[in-house]
């Protein structure tokens, strides 16, 4: 099999791990990033405003638990997607935005949002 056929069967065959699940494969890390049940719906409604609050948040993203929320978006604040600004006030008062890198992920994210309601209707 040639380089070129080894890159069409698996776009992750050039890296470390040539594995499709592998951790050297970018598709894998993107998964790893906004994978899982809530992280796209998150960056999604970040992405309708320039700043949201917790509490606003949890509005948005329908059945979404305090748990999951939480611990979602300490995940994106770790992988660079959102950014957690906290103000000197009482109550704490914490607003949620997206990075410039999470905003260049939107229009692919709403890419496949159209995908989904052309494709997966019914």
């Amino acid at each position: 099999m040639t380089t070129d056929q080894q890159k069409a069967v698996s776009p992750c065959l050039g890296s470390a791990d040539p594995s499709i699940t592998g951790s050297g494969c970018a598709l894998r890390r993107v998964l790893d990033a906004i994978g899982g049940k809530w992280k796209i719906l998150l960056l999604v409604a970040l992405s309708q405003s320039e700043e949201l609050r917790y509490g606003e948040l949890k509005r948005l993203v329908y059945g979404i638990t305090n748990t999951m929320l939480a611990s979602s978006l300490k995940e994106l604040e770790t992988d660079g997607l959102v950014k957690r600004r906290q103000y000197p006030e009482m109550p704490v008062r914490v607003e949620y935005s997206l990075t410039p890198r999470a905003q260049s992920l939107i229009p692919i994210l709403m890419e496949l949002r159209e995908w989904g309601e052309a494709s997966l209707q019914g």
